[in-house]
C-alpha cells in the first residue's frame, strides 16, 4: 500500500495588484449609453424650458420657467417640448458613453491601471476635468444643432432649418468643414466644471459612507427586529443610496457653479448670423444688457 506524498507547503506571496481588465474599462462606455437614454425620454422638456429661457433673456418672450412651459405647449403643442430630440437621441447616449468611459479610464490612468490604488478628491476632479475637455468634442455639434432646432418657433415653411441635417448643413456653409464644432472653446470651459461634478460626487460619497442610518428606517436599511446591537447602533447607508444621493448633491454643486458659463455657452452658440459677438465677449454682453440676472435665466 503506498503512501501518499505530502506537498510542501505554499510560499506566501504578497497580495495580487487589482488590474484593471477590459471590462473595468468598458463598462463605464455601458453605463453612459443608458444613462444618455433614459436622460432624454425624462430630461429633454425640462431642456427645451431652460434653453429658451436662457436665450430669450429678460427681456424675451417668456416671464420665467413655467410661463415658457405653458406658452411652448399651448402654442406650439406638447410635441413642442422634444423639438430638437432626434439628435440627443443618439447624441445624449453617446455622450454619456464617452463621459462615464473616459472618466473611467483617466481614473484607471491616475491609478497606474492598479483598481486598489485610492485616488484623492483632487484626482478625482482631474480624472473629471479630462472627461469633460474629451465629451466636448461630441457634446458641442449635438448641443449646437440640439439648440438651434429647440429656439425655432415657427412652423411649416417659416421654419429656418427643416430638420439636424439642415441645421448641419447651414453650419458647415458658415463656418467651413468643422462648422458643427462652432463653440467648441465654449463647450470645454462649461465642461470644465466637471472637475468639481467628479470631485465633490467622491466627497460626497465619502461623507455618506460615515453616516450610520437609524434603526427607525428599517424598509430603507433592510434591518429587521433581530438585528440587536446592530440595530440599535444604525448600519452604514446602503452603496446604492449612497451613489444616488451623492449624485445629486454633485450634480447641484456643478450646475450651481458652472450655470452663468452655460448660459453665455448657450447665447454664442444660437446667436444670429449678423454682427456675432465672440465667446469672450458674450459675458460682457449679457451683463451689459441685463445685469447679473442674466447669468441665472431658466436656474
Amino acid at each position: 500500500m503506498s503512501v501518499p506524498r505530502t506537498q510542501p507547503a505554499p510560499e506566501r506571496t504578497a497580495a495580487p495588484r487589482q488590474m484593471a481588465t477590459a471590462r473595468d474599462r468598458l463598462a463605464g462606455f455601458a453605463a453612459g449609453i443608458a444613462s444618455g437614454a433614459t436622460k432624454l425620454f425624462v430630461g429633454h422638456p425640462f431642456d427645451t424650458v431652460k434653453i429658451r429661457c436662457q436665450i430669450e433673456g429678460g427681456h424675451g418672450r417668456f416671464k420665467g420657467p413655467l410661463d415658457c412651459l405653458v406658452s411652448t405647449v399651448r402654442q406650439e403643442g406638447p410635441r413642442a417640448l422634444y423639438k430638437g430630440a432626434s439628435i440627443p437621441l443618439v447624441g445624449w447616449a453617446v455622450m454619456d458613453a464617452v463621459q462615464l468611459g473616459s472618466l473611467s479610464n483617466y481614473r484607471l490612468l491616475l491609478q497606474g491601471g492598479n483598481k486598489a490604488h485610492e485616488l484623492t478628491h483632487f484626482e478625482h476632479g482631474l480624472a473629471g476635468l479630462a472627461a469633460g475637455w474629451t465629451v466636448a468634442l461630441v457634446a458641442t455639434p449635438v448641443e449646437i444643432i440640439k439648440m438651434r432646432l429647440q429656439m425655432q418657433y415657427s412652423s411649416g415653411a417659416e421654419r429656418k432649418y427643416r430638420g439636424p441635417f439642415d441645421v448641419a448643413r447651414h453650419l458647415t456653409r458658415q463656418y467651413g468643414p468643422l462648422g458643427v464644432w462652432h463653440g467648441l472653446p465654449a463647450t470645454m470651459s462649461q465642461r470644465s466644471f466637471f472637475f468639481f461634478l467628479w470631485g465633490s460626487y467622491n466627497v460626497y460619497s465619502d461623507w455618506l459612507r460615515s453616516l450610520r442610518v437609524p434603526s427607525s428606517l428599517p424598509s430603507l436599511v433592510g434591518l429587521t427586529a433581530t438585528d440587536g446591537a446592530v440595530a440599535a447602533e444604525g448600519r452604514p447607508m446602503p452603496e446604492r443610496l449612497v451613489n444616488f444621493l451623492a449624485g445629486g448633491m454633485a450634480a447641484n454643486t456643478f450646475w450651481c457653479l458652472c450655470y452663468p458659463v452655460d448660459v453665455v455657452k448657450n447665447r454664442f452658440m444660437t446667436q444670429g448670423d449678423d454682427s456675432p459677438i465672440p465667446f469672450r465677449k458674450m459675458f460682457a454682453h449679457v451683463y451689459r444688457t441685463e445685469g447679473l440676472s442674466g447669468f441665472v435665466r431658466g436656474f
